[in-house]
């Protein structure tokens, strides 16, 4: 029971190949082609993400694992300054799930591939059926609501913004993904009436197979707008135990990093870890390494890779948190033990290099260490076999549909 082990998804960190990507689309566009960590690599080689950064994407940690291996094999791209010896575990993995969104991967890297099609707003105005509408109105105890489109959070919390101070409407908006989204003052609506709403109208819309209805609070005052750090993810719950709730079930404590408490419905979850940013994350799961429980289970998500570049197409922003996380990431495997596994993996793809402003479908890459064993290829997987691995690793009695990719690697 000494064995640990960390699962951490990169957020969005792609790394193409997905054989379906012709069925998903950007703007009207098929995904096929889109690569997140392969173009990525080819921007900075070209000199092309030179903001804030420069040269050739620098990734000595992950890349020493194996990450450059995990993208030819995902792709068949060489990236650009990647593809040293692996010294680690690398693979690739290929999802099934009709989605390329954040339930869907992270569920399915859980061992719960998605039994439905997602519920979506298409229309990119006048999104919400007029039940919706009223149900938000009601609950609120409001006249009304703003919004009702698609937009990007920041943007449309700078658009409306004043207006929801004066008039005490929320902003209601959501995306290409399944989710409803309400921004509120965290002063002149109040916060816990924000949570409150959400919550009210939740099973409204996860009957509906919308993933998610996330609150989006903030402060500040026109023109200086800014997001707090107490977003909520009111989300559905994964429809079978995860491998979450298979570690709870026998006894061994779990420990959630970032939105993994909100991803599933705080099921399996015994403690949460949170903070303002990637950087206090980090922070937690370097400290975790030291302090974490004998056979626990430490599962982790890494979120602005795709929340503050992805989306926005920023690829000099996107290669210098990649170069971040990477250089903050040899701290952690520094305080790993004998026996501890971690797998680094992502749920989809976002390449900031793409049309559009939606994730892209991609394989993602499978890259990690099992302390005191040396290199193996973990070959082609799927995401279900991430959760099968970490839960023999453990020696937990369910393991799900997966296989265990140590023990067939290749």
């Amino acid at each position: 029971m000494s064995a640990r082990a960390f699962l951490v998804v990169m957020d969005s960190v792609g790394a193409g190949g997905a054989p379906d990507a012709g069925d998903f689309f950007n703007d009207g566009v098929p995904d096929t082609g889109a690569n997140t960590l392969g173009h990525i690599a080819m921007a900075c080689a070209e000199g092309r993400a030179e903001e804030g950064r420069s040269g050739p994407l620098r990734l000595p940690n992950l890349d020493g694992l194996g990450l450059g291996r995990a993208v030819d094999l995902a792709s068949g791209m060489q990236p650009a300054g990647l593809g040293a010896a692996p010294s680690g575990l690398w693979g690739a993995a290929t999802e099934v799930s009709i989605g390329k969104d954040t339930p869907s991967g992270h569920w399915e890297l859980a061992g719960v591939p998605v039994p439905f099609a997602w519920h979506y707003f298409p229309d990119k105005e006048n999104s919400f059926p007029p039940d919706l509408i009223e149900a938000v109105k009601q609950a609120a105890g409001v006249g009304g609501i703003l919004g009702n489109c698609h937009a990007p959070g920041t943007a449309i919390v700078e658009r409306l913004g004043a207006e929801h101070m004066r008039t005490g409407w929320p902003i209601c908006y959501t995306s290409a993904d399944s989710v409803f989204q309400i921004a509120a003052h965290e002063e002149t609506f109040g916060l816990e009436r924000l949570l409150d709403l959400c919550r009210a109208i939740a099973p409204m819309l996860h009957k509906m197979k919308v993933g998610r209805v996330i609150a989006r609070p903030f402060t500040g005052e026109p023109g200086a707008f800014v997001r707090t750090p107490n977003r909520r993810d009111f989300a559905i719950e994964p429809p079978a135990p995860t491998l979450l709730d298979w570690a709870a079930g026998e006894g061994r404590v779990t420990h959630a990093i970032g939105k993994i408490g909100d991803i599933f419905s705080h099921r399996g979850v015994a403690h949460l870890h949170k903070g303002k940013g990637d950087a206090d994350l980090m922070d937690h799961l370097i400290r975790l390494a030291d302090e974490t429980e004998d056979g626990a289970l430490v599962f982790a998500n890494f979120v602005e890779f795709d929340s503050l570049y992805g989306h926005r197409r920023d690829v000099s922003g996107y290669a210098r948190a990649l170069e971040w996380f990477d250089a903050r990431v040899g701290a952690f495997l520094a305080r790993l033990r004998p026996g501890d596994l971690v797998l680094f993996t992502a749920d989809h793809g976002n390449d900031p290099t793409w049309r559009g402003t939606d994730h892209t479908r991609e394989r993602v890459p499978v890259v990690g260490r099992l302390v005191g064993a040396g290199p193996r290829a973990l070959g082609q997987m799927a995401f279900v076999d991430v959760a099968a691995t970490v839960a023999t690793h453990l020696g937990l009695g369910a393991t799900g549909g997966g296989r265990d990719a140590l023990a067939t690697g290749q």
